[in-house]
């Protein structure tokens, strides 16, 4: 059975940092790329970052590069995406995403 189980999620004061985890199990999380998604309030899901196999490659999305970074250790099947001086509008639940499968979300909220 395939799981990715996100967690880290929470309240934050602007200008704050959270860590995000994804704990995967069930398909073979070494060889694939992982991916953070979110869904802000009212808009449709959006892409944040990825990572690719062995962490070769990442990439991420405008509005978060250079402050957020995503990456994976694969000893423990799990993905992270460390978030810097976030802002309100990074208020969103955030997904994590390895080829077919979603994890369920956690909740992230920006707000003095």
């Amino acid at each position: 059975q395939v799981r990715l189980v996100e967690s880290g999620g929470g309240l934050v004061q602007p200008g704050g940092s959270l860590r995000l985890s994804c704990a995967a199990s069930g398909f073979t999380f070494n060889n694939s790329t992982m991916m953070w998604h979110r869904q802000r309030p009212g808009k449709e899901r959006e892409f944040v970052a990825l990572i690719t196999a062995g962490g070769v490659f990442k990439n991420y999305a405008r509005a978060v590069k250079g402050r957020f970074t995503m990456s994976r250790d694969d000893t423990k099947n799990t993905v992270y995406l460390q978030m810097y001086r976030l802002r309100p509008e990074d208020t969103a639940v955030y997904f994590c995403n390895g080829g077919k499968y979603w994890g369920q979300g956690t909740q992230v909220t920006v707000s003095s």
